[in-house]
């Protein structure tokens, strides 16, 4: 582990401390970015199909390896992750959505149902996730948001609140579209982003995961059946869920996770070839979670038992007739625990940023500083450091009592 010390004086300037901190500065930007850069330089070098690519811990949203993966790129079906978690969230799954003329003019992969047939939208969502169709997403979005663009209006919000950062959505099955205000597509960062936000529901896992899914619509008329085409499900020890698409402009793309005891990983490709070429995505999955598992492991990094210095303490009330005094402060408790995915070689760096001198008073619990813990350039956590005991202000009573006290001590001295 790395350490740098960060003094922040709450009153008392000094130049030797801008110095220090200044200093600190340099160590920093010299020590953390570029070295941990200069080792996925060296160290990654993976041969990938995609023209876009991430590998995303889905527990911190880190990401691992990324080729090119801020562009922002038609994604094609892959968008169907978001219209399936938004039908879930929305409480509607056991409502009755009706079939709209629009939704029945898709094209293929399409589930083939007629103007004003009825469904649970539960099933549709089977419909949307195994076998892709998308007059089902058209159906589920009009039920939902109204209209297919009232729709659109949620997604585009709940892939802001969950931090994607060049993400615009206009139809909910991600047909290729384009209107003024740009582009049906995401980024592979952001790809993989919705992707670990998707992960944390139940329902959203259980759909993706069945192997095939029968239903009728509500008259009982017609009957319909889906398989899940995801074939990573099965290529991969852990395999968890995932969503292919394809269009002419998107190309294949993928957006899958794996989960290995306690880790979770998330691969989000986007234009990964165009026909002939479907098997490339598989391909590329399969390399970037070997190289995920094979390299990350969690390892425990809080520092246990760390002794800080007293720090001074000036305008305080003096005790036991002691004109200085020190109060002695704590890091977070000692059960603290914290956990970080991880390759053996990063270094883990960490910042104590607490002050020089404090000044009274000062109450026992008080946070006066912190200790953050960093990979690389991210702060993976910070932790308070606060003063165990309290220290009153100074006043002239005190000093009156003091000027008293050593005079009879002197008068009896003289006698």
């Amino acid at each position: 582990m790395t350490y740098i010390f960060k003094n922040t004086n709450l009153e008392v300037k000094s130049l030797r401390k801008s110095f220090l901190m200044i200093l600190a500065c340099i160590m920093a930007f010299l020590a953390i970015p570029w070295q941990i850069c200069a080792q996925e330089a060296e160290e990654v070098n993976l041969n990938l199909y995609a023209r876009s690519a991430v590998l995303m811990d889905a527990d911190s949203g880190r990401i691992l390896y990324e080729k090119d993966g801020h562009t922002h790129m038609p994604n094609a079906s892959t968008t169907k992750i978001m219209t399936c978690i938004l039908a879930i969230e929305s409480g509607k799954m056991e409502e009755t959505a009706t079939a709209s003329a629009y939704a029945t003019s898709m094209p293929k992969v399409h589930l083939g149902i007629s103007q004003g047939e009825q469904f649970l939208l539960k099933d549709l969502l089977y419909s949307l996730m195994l076998e892709s169709h998308n007059d089902s997403a058209v159906v589920i979005a009009e039920h939902i948001g109204g209209t297919v663009e009232g729709f659109a209006e949620m997604m585009n919000q709940k892939a802001k609140e969950i931090g994607c950062q060049d993400t615009y959505f206009i139809t909910p099955n991600g047909l290729d579209a384009q209107n003024e205000e740009g582009v049906h597509g995401t980024t592979a960062r952001d790809l993989a982003l919705i992707m670990s936000y998707c992960l944390k529901n139940e329902t959203f896992l259980e759909i993706t995961r069945t192997a095939s899914h029968t239903f009728s619509n509500i008259e009982g008329s017609r009957q319909y059946s889906c398989q899940n085409h995801n074939a990573f499900l099965s290529m991969m020890e852990g395999a968890l869920t995932g969503k292919t698409g394809f269009t002419g402009d998107a190309g294949y793309c993928y957006v899958g996770a794996l989960r290995q005891g306690d880790r979770t990983f998330v691969v989000a490709l986007l234009a990964c070839g165009w026909p002939n070429n479907k098997s490339y995505k598989w391909s590329d999955t399969k390399e970037l979670m070997g190289y995920a598992l094979d390299n990350y492991q969690y390892e425990e990094v809080f520092e246990h038992g760390k002794e800080f210095s007293s720090i001074p303490v000036y305008n305080a009330m003096p005790t036991a007739w002691d004109l200085n005094q020190k109060i002695t402060v704590s890091p977070c408790l000692e059960d603290t625990q914290l956990k970080v995915l991880k390759k053996p070689q990063e270094e883990i760096h960490i910042i104590y940023d607490l002050p020089e001198v404090l000044k009274a008073p000062v109450h026992a619990g008080e946070e006066i500083g912190t200790v953050s813990y960093y990979l690389g350039e991210d702060r993976i956590a910070a932790y308070p450091v606060t003063v165990q005991e309290e220290v009153e202000e100074f006043n002239h009573k005190w000093y009156f009592s003091y000027i008293l006290q050593e005079f009879f001590m002197w008068k009896e001295l003289s006698f």
